[in-house]
């Protein structure tokens, strides 16, 4: 991860929220110091861990923070995930921004894990797509990775996918698309062409491409799809499928299954942060 851009986007999030000052904590609180700790209250897979550390490092270097759980680990209902300690407004005031961030990568790294769990003894690997929130793509991706999955290409910028619309502005022509991306781009990357037909399977194989995605395409007809393809071809499956379809395509023979569901309409994993009572406050 990156984390002079997750800073940068820290502080647009902060400046978004916050505007021109915390009218409710600031005057309430002046230098008090506070405890917090962040509660998982739902079971799922933790991510955030350097959001956290990132956001408060922002607010007061000093502000102590101890992990009990990392990016990655498994939680449940009642189980505490870090303790902070500092200035209370500080905690308070960064407190929804923090929570946002970390409760959405959580629950793409849980529902990321759902899905690689139901891959379990096959070598199909489960990866996301370009279907991620604007701004978030960089923390959604690694809340993946964090899920047990796998990145597809983060930006139009790093790999060659071409796609229908592509090849309908070629004439239909699937090789005309594939020949002039060839033509102009090095060795080093790769190219990838999305597939709808049987017909249109036989016609990329022949481009010598490196991976070819089934798209919207049946069980059935990925299954026989995949024996059209040599191994030298990576075969990725894709289409809206949903975690509840998964376990249609476990005999397929694909290598990957790339899911927008991952990132795109997930549900955040339920997060709070919860102040520790300050005793020998007058409730007078």
């Amino acid at each position: 991860m990156n984390k002079l851009m997750l800073r940068e986007q820290l502080i647009q999030f902060f400046s978004e929220d916050i505007g021109h000052g915390d009218l409710t904590s600031e005057a309430i609180f002046d230098n008090e110091k506070g405890k917090a700790y962040f509660l998982a209250k739902d079971e799922g897979i933790f991510c955030g861990e350097e959001v956290i550390f990132s956001a408060y490092q922002l607010f007061d270097p000093a502000i102590e923070v101890i992990m009990h759980k990392k990016d990655g680990d498994a939680v449940r209902g009642g189980e505490i995930i870090c303790e902070v300690y500092g200035k209370a407004r500080d905690l308070l005031t960064s407190e929804r921004v923090i929570l946002n961030i970390i409760q959405r990568l959580s629950g793409i790294a849980t529902e990321t894990n759902k899905a690689v769990k139901k891959m379990e003894g096959t070598s199909i690997r489960i990866c996301d797509t370009r279907k991620t929130t604007p701004g978030l793509r960089m923390l959604e991706k690694h809340a993946v990775t964090c899920g047990g999955g796998f990145n597809h290409r983060f930006g139009l910028h790093d790999a060659v996918l071409i796609k229908d619309n592509h090849i309908a502005q070629c004439g239909g022509d699937l090789d005309t698309a594939v020949k002039r991306v060839k033509e102009k781009l090095g060795h080093m990357v790769k190219v990838e062409v999305e597939v709808e037909s049987r017909e249109e399977v036989k016609r990329a194989v022949t481009t010598n491409v490196d991976v070819i995605m089934f798209d919207n395409c049946s069980p059935t007809e990925a299954k026989e799809w995949r024996k059209l393809v040599p191994d030298s071809i990576v075969v990725e499956l894709s289409g809206g499928i949903t975690l509840h379809q998964l376990e249609e395509y476990v005999h397929t023979g694909v290598d990957y299954i790339s899911m927008g569901a991952l990132t795109h309409s997930v549900k955040a994993l339920d997060i709070s942060l919860d102040v520790l009572v300050k005793e020998g406050v007058s409730h007078a």
